[in-house]
């Protein structure tokens, strides 16, 4: 095969409270979101029995348990949002580096990890 990459893509969700401090309005206040999360991964390099990057029912797996964290908690009170707003795109780099310790294949690299409280607002972390 050439020298392209594939990359894969999973989606899941889950539900949450959370208050945005210093925000000068009503998010200020307790409230919930139905998040919305997607992580991509990428290699260049199939397994070579089963010609797959990842089983996709293992990356979803990786995804649930990082978000199990998150599932009905309010953010504010947990470790990682003690001195950090719980908003979109710090959640979006929570679920990153969360994930990030989960992918250690070697060859497969996370690309990003998005977050979205409706479907028109995504935050996305990525790093170069």
């Amino acid at each position: 095969m050439g020298k392209g990459k594939w990359r894969l893509k999973v989606k899941k969700d889950f539900a949450a409270a959370h208050q945005l401090r210093n925000y000068g309005g009503k998010c200020e206040n307790m409230h919930g979101h139905n998040f919305g999360v997607e992580v991509e991964i990428e290699g260049s390099h199939l397994d070579s029995k089963v010609e797959i990057l990842m089983d996709f029912k293992v990356l979803k797996n990786e995804l649930g348990a990082v978000l199990e964290t998150l599932d009905h908690k309010h953010l504010n009170s947990i470790d990682y949002f003690e001195h950090r707003n719980p908003s979109s795109e710090n959640i979006a780099h929570y679920i990153y580096n969360e994930m990030k310790k989960r992918i250690q294949t070697d060859g497969i690299r996370l690309v990003y990890a998005s977050v979205s409280e409706k479907d028109s607002s995504v935050a996305t972390y990525s790093e170069d």
